[in-house]
């Protein structure tokens, strides 16, 4: 079995997982991850020690691996945006692990001209000595011979039953000084705000994960620009949070989206997105989340409870 020594009181380590024969596991006094080696990078598992993952897993995915065909997996993958064909080159191969200082970095292999167009992505994985902080930082290497135009693009999917929460800019009155859009909302072909799962607020959206909706569309896909740079998931008792800096003059993806959250019957997925750049042949784009953890949360759904109990949960993640 393979090791990599601890940082601190973190640990890590090889392990089986699931009908995975080969990940490891990296954790403190207070959370665990579990990350994929066998395919990826992927970050299956990721919850407090001794209960429940956060992320959503699909079983019939676990253990496999070697072919050309996309496989969700669950957990937190790295992808390339805009969508196009190129966004779903599977990660079934093999990925590299090292230590570097107090972080763990999974590597994957180059991917092939066509229709990975020769990018090489990494997750470098920072958990503190104690708590529930994480750092998770992206990596898309251009190895090819002509640049492309890409941005890194993170997705956590998140188990079911819960609900996802995204600030919206300030409101204000209009104003001689406020004649101007403060933000973007993004629509899918399958975006339906009649659907009960959505909550549309004065502060916030919401989306709850449900699979018995009773919608023209199972899945519900939609983005914001978030000046802010967080969004959450509350899901019995436990809050995830993660943040990304924001570039407020960059151009993203998706209409200028830097924030997206989609579900669909059995998850939902939060996701951020890096600026759009044209990656040039031996450049690397980069995008960092931060993660956190609260648990023992008390449950609501209104904007009062997310002001009240979820915001400054928020406020204190840093």
């Amino acid at each position: 079995m393979q090791e990599l020594a601890g940082v601190g009181t973190v640990q890590a380590e090889e392990v089986a997982y699931k009908k995975w024969k080969k990940a490891f596991k990296i954790c403190n006094d207070t959370v665990e991850l579990v990350v994929l080696t066998e395919v990826g990078p992927r970050i299956l598992f990721f919850g407090y020690r001794g209960e429940d993952n956060e992320f959503h897993e699909i079983p019939e995915h676990s253990g496999k691996t070697g072919d050309e065909a996309f496989r969700v997996y669950g957990g937190h993958r790295l992808w390339v945006a805009p969508e196009v064909a190129r966004t779903y080159y599977p990660d079934n191969v093999p990925v590299s692990v090292r230590r570097q200082g107090d972080a763990f970095v999974f590597t994957a292999p180059p991917e092939s001209a066509h229709p990975g167009t020769n990018l090489q992505k990494e997750v470098e994985i920072k958990l503190a000595e104690t708590g529930a902080r994480v750092t998770v930082t992206h990596r898309i290497r251009n190895l090819g011979g002509e640049p492309t135009e890409m941005a890194p693009w993170a997705l956590s999917v998140m188990a079911g039953h819960g609900t996802a929460i995204l600030p919206l800019p300030p409101r204000a009155p209009m104003s001689a000084d406020r004649l101007l859009p403060e933000g973007v909302l993004a629509l899918w072909s399958y975006t339906d705000l009649a659907d009960p799962r959505w909550k549309l607020g004065t502060k916030y959206i919401q989306l709850h994960q449900a699979g018995n909706s009773a919608s023209k569309f199972e899945e519900q896909m939609a983005g914001i620009f978030n000046p802010l740079g967080w969004g959450a998931y509350f899901r019995r008792g436990h809050l995830f949070v993660k943040k990304a800096k924001v570039e407020k003059d960059a151009k993203y993806p998706d209409f200028g989206c830097n924030f997206e959250i989609y579900t669909n019957a059995h998850s939902l997925e939060l996701e951020t997105l890096g600026p759009l750049r044209n990656l040039k042949p031996g450049d690397t784009a980069e995008h960092t989340e931060h993660w956190w953890l609260f648990k023992d949360i008390q449950a609501g759904e209104t904007e009062s409870w997310i002001d009240a109990v979820i915001l400054p949960l928020v406020e204190t993640a840093k």
